[in-house]
């Protein structure tokens, strides 16, 4: 179809039912974000896990934030998609300030209507004025203008700087605002209860109705692949980008894997990292051909509790909050990806946007559903925040089936990196001392009387 130069009317009807794929995923990112973050947080409860909720969410941000450092660094290094962008990028105006890009982050951090927060987010704009200049006589007094002395009047052009709205939702804002929600529901005990049974039902029935979008994927995919790469000139070009893209990730995949969270084993439990590697490969093994975490699970918790003699009450808490909290290797996908994107599609990223892209995965990747490919749904999210065409993402999906599997491998193992440090840290119990465990059972007792026996 290429070969054939399709006109711009044929490109947009062969690439509609892949748009459409596009926004029915983009139609349930708000209600999934609000509920999966709000339940997710909500077990978050420092009074009755203590350390345990403390040890496993520092692990958390720290595993999340690596994931991102180690994508971006990367990036930086093997510059995918720099070469051969799908599409020419627009001319700046002008280029942002990196203060004017934090300021931006702070104000989105604390939304000042949540409900605004859905669809859009606070912004600087810049516009030019002109603005009339005086000539001085001397160093304290101006020309008279009104007379007729020889003064001179220049017309400068002042940058002015005004803080206004943008369209596209603020999903840092919403995440911070729902975490607070999440967590003083968590500590209202059962009060809350049907205010988080609520948001608990609510994220399986997005997830459902997600599950129902997925049968468009063959369809959706199909279309938006043969868009991307009928309209495009340089095929070769943009295919070895893609390989540079996929070569990233592994890369920060296996580095991830093999040297960084053994580090951080190595030092917090002072155990041999790799021997606690080869335990857990059955679960790691599941989570390769199952591309879900949630699926492992139970690998999961054997392979702690029997294996590696981690107390249970610690396994049984970590491990699920791990699952719905902790993505360091998705983290890294994600941010690989949205600055592929960004490049691919002629759209340069600032290093303010990178950090920004960074911070926004690492708080995105807290409310990660556990189903395969949902960091393509968390793609899309930061993309859109960012204002970044979305279109070439329809490129990921030819290697999706790999990155994914890769990717996921590396959340097993964080999860279960995670329930042996916040047992090495909580080896005294979870907010007890070791001792005695009292075992309570149902004893029935029949006591005959002696005129039973003469009866």
């Amino acid at each position: 179809m290429r070969l054939a130069e399709p006109s711009a009317d044929a490109l947009l009807w062969l690439g509609m039912p892949g748009e459409l794929f596009l926004r029915l995923l983009k139609m349930m990112i708000i209600p999934l974000l609000v509920c999966s973050v709000i339940h997710s947080t909500a077990s978050l409860d420092p009074k009755s896990n203590g350390k345990i909720s403390i040890v496993a969410f520092a692990y958390i941000m720290l595993t999340n934030i690596l994931g991102c450092l180690i994508a971006i660094a990367l990036f930086y290094v093997i510059k995918p998609g720099s070469e051969s962008p799908l599409v020419e990028g627009k001319t700046n105006v002008y280029e942002a300030v990196p203060q004017d890009i934090f300021a931006d982050l702070l104000r989105n951090i604390i939304p000042d209507n949540m409900v605004e927060a859905t669809f859009r987010q606070t912004q600087t704009k810049y516009s030019h004025e002109m603005v009339e200049q005086f000539q001085l006589v001397d160093n304290s007094t101006r020309k008279n203008i009104s007379s007729n002395q020889n003064s001179t009047i220049q017309m400068v052009q002042k940058l002015v700087k005004s803080v206004g709205k943008t369209d596209g939702p603020n999903i840092l804002g919403l995440i911070v605002a729902c975490m607070f929600l999440g967590t003083a529901a968590g500590k209202m005990g059962k009060k809350a209860k049907p205010f988080l049974d609520f948001f608990a039902v609510s994220t399986e029935v997005v997830l459902q109705v997600l599950r129902w979008f997925l049968w468009m994927t063959p369809v959706g995919i199909s279309s938006l692949i043969a868009a991307s790469i009928a309209g495009t000139r340089d095929v070769t070009g943009t295919f070895s980008s893609l390989g540079l893209f996929v070569l990233t990730v592994t890369l920060g995949i296996v580095l991830h894997q093999a040297l960084f969270l053994p580090l951080i084993f190595f030092l917090t439990t002072r155990r041999n990292p790799y021997t606690y590697f080869l335990s857990i490969g059955r679960a790691w093994l599941i989570g390769f051909a199952a591309t879900s975490t949630a699926v492992a699970i139970p690998e999961m918790l054997n392979a702690c509790e029997n294996k590696n003699h981690i107390d249970k009450r610690v396994s049984r808490f970590v491990i699920p909050f791990c699952v719905t909290l902790n993505a360091d290797g998705s983290a890294l996908f994600i941010t690989a990806a949205a600055m592929f994107i960004a490049n691919i599609s002629g759209h340069p990223l600032t290093f303010g946007e990178v950090a920004i892209i960074g911070l926004l995965t690492a708080i995105a990747s807290l409310a990660l559903p556990s189903v395969p490919s949902s960091s393509i749904v968390t793609l899309i999210m930061v993309l859109s925040s960012m204002n970044v065409p979305v279109h070439a993402v329809s490129l990921l999906f030819a290697v999706e089936w790999f990155l994914d599997r890769i990717r996921t491998t590396s959340n097993v193992l964080s999860h279960t990196h995670c329930a042996a440090i916040t047992h090495h840290f909580n080896r005294q119990g979870p907010g007890k001392t070791e001792g005695p465990v009292m075992i309570e059972e149902e004893v029935e007792l029949i006591v005959h009387s002696p005129d039973a026996y003469n009866s």
